[in-house]
């Protein structure tokens, strides 16, 4: 459904992605994570369309830039900052139902759930929204009927808690069939909801990770980290998760309880900069490595 073949992007002489490549099939459900300018923006433009870009983007066997239009209908698209139309309330939610063939009253519902009163807010400028409120109301036009990919960027960064808990049921509750590419800083929030973690690194794909529903629960991941050098905060959370070190304090090594992994992952997105390598491998037998 989603793929990405050997994607290159640059700004001036900034290259932002170094030969991505990538592919989410149907009904999958994909975390993208990475520290602040690792690339996962850029790359999510360039699935919309939003960019030219070296290589090949599909999203259905099409091209998003060179069909956009019939692309996007199925799109789900929640920003990580809220664009700045001065259209009604009332007129993007009809806009965007009429542009997927979807019920607009399906997005008023999706909206009420996050504790969005629509009816209150339809004549008002949605550039006059608080931040939480255009939040609300982009994830409900992405949540509209017709989509079945879905492509959020940090979708949750401006919700409050209630709103939160509501748009993260909403997502679980969609159907199997819909295609899934979430970025966020919290991989703990997504953990039970994706089936693949992608982490990003200076424009690169630097770990692919497919969470294996045969994983036993009390399964245990032996951990070998390197870092780059010592970093204080990166430490202290190694100690937390009860690594210690093995190498003059940047080789560490631990373990990880196979239904942590995921939050340990999420951990580790936050020091992307600082990992030089990284080794999982299940139990100590041969060819076990990940």
């Amino acid at each position: 459904m989603i793929e990405v073949d050997r994607c290159s992007k640059a700004f001036r002489k900034t290259q932002v992605l170094d030969q991505v490549s990538l592919a989410i099939p149907v009904g999958e459900r994909a975390a993208l994570v990475g520290a602040n300018g690792a690339g996962k923006t850029t790359l999510i433009r360039c699935l919309l369309g939003e960019y030219e870009c070296g290589g090949a983007v599909r999203l259905g066997g099409e091209s998003p830039r060179l069909r956009r239009t019939r692309v996007l209908r199925r799109v789900g698209f929640v920003p990580q900052t809220p664009p700045p139309l001065k259209m009604p309330v009332a007129s993007l939610i009809g806009f965007a139902a009429d542009l997927c063939g979807s019920d607009p009253r399906q997005i008023e519902a999706v909206a009420a759930r996050l504790g969005l009163d629509v009816g209150a807010l339809g004549a008002l400028a949605f550039s006059k929204l608080s931040g939480g409120q255009k939040q609300k109301l982009l994830i409900a036009i992405a949540l509209r009927e017709g989509v079945d990919v879905m492509v959020m960027d940090e979708p949750a960064a401006n919700l409050d808690p209630e709103a939160r808990s509501s748009f993260f049921d909403l997502l679980a509750g969609r159907d199997s069939g819909t295609t899934m590419l979430i970025s966020s800083h919290r991989l703990d929030e997504v953990a039970g909801l994706v089936h693949r973690v992608v982490e990003m690194d200076r424009g690169r794909v630097v770990l692919d990770d497919r969470i294996a529903d045969s994983d036993a629960l009390d399964a245990r991941f032996r951990c070998r980290l390197e870092l780059r050098r010592e970093e204080p905060s990166a430490v202290r959370v190694l100690r937390e998760w009860g690594f210690r070190p093995t190498e003059g304090g940047t080789v560490w090594e631990g373990s990880v309880a196979a239904p942590d992994r995921l939050r340990f992952f999420g951990v580790l997105a936050r020091y992307s900069g600082l990992v030089a390598g990284l080794q999982l491998r299940v139990g100590d037998g041969p060819g076990a490595s990940r």
